[in-house]
């Protein structure tokens, strides 16, 4: 099967949902009419050109603990010291430079409100700066798949 087409049938089948078993990979080659190994390395060329950020789950945070999203203004010269102690935490899921007075973005995860809560104030402590918190209110289920077209 020609990769192209093998990307396109991928992304079109699963981007919604992999198999939850002992073999995923097995069982999407399967779906595919096509070889697990094919499979594997389809994927690994997708992520190799940047077409393909992530494979995995995501989670309902309220079912597994706590999150927010939070931001700081961190002065230019400071960012990558201040980007660099946040990364630190292991709550800290990702975080991310923006062009605003709110310069840096990260979401926060852990298992209750009042834990977060200790790691902003920590975070504050250490850098001096003041975290805006912006906890989810309410979640919006938003489909974020992409037809590709009719897949061969």
């Amino acid at each position: 099967m020609p990769l192209l087409a093998l990307e396109q049938r991928l992304i079109e089948r699963f981007q919604h949902g992999m198999p939850i078993c002992a073999e995923p990979y097995l069982e999407m080659a399967q779906v595919l009419d096509c070889s697990e190994a094919q499979v594997i390395a389809c994927l690994q060329q997708m992520a190799e050109r940047g077409s393909l950020s992530r494979i995995g789950p995501v989670f309902d945070h309220h079912r597994a603990g706590a999150s927010t999203l939070a931001a700081l203004a961190v002065p230019a010269e400071r960012l990558q010291q201040v980007a660099e102690r946040v990364s630190q935490y292991p709550e800290v899921n990702h975080n991310y430079a923006r062009e605003h007075h709110y310069n840096l973005w990260f979401v926060l995860t852990g298992p209750d409100r009042p834990h977060l809560q200790r790691v902003l104030d920590e975070l504050e402590a250490d850098t001096g700066l003041t975290p805006l918190d912006l906890p989810m209110l309410t979640a919006y289920r938003i489909d974020l798949g992409f037809a590709l077209g009719d897949a061969p």
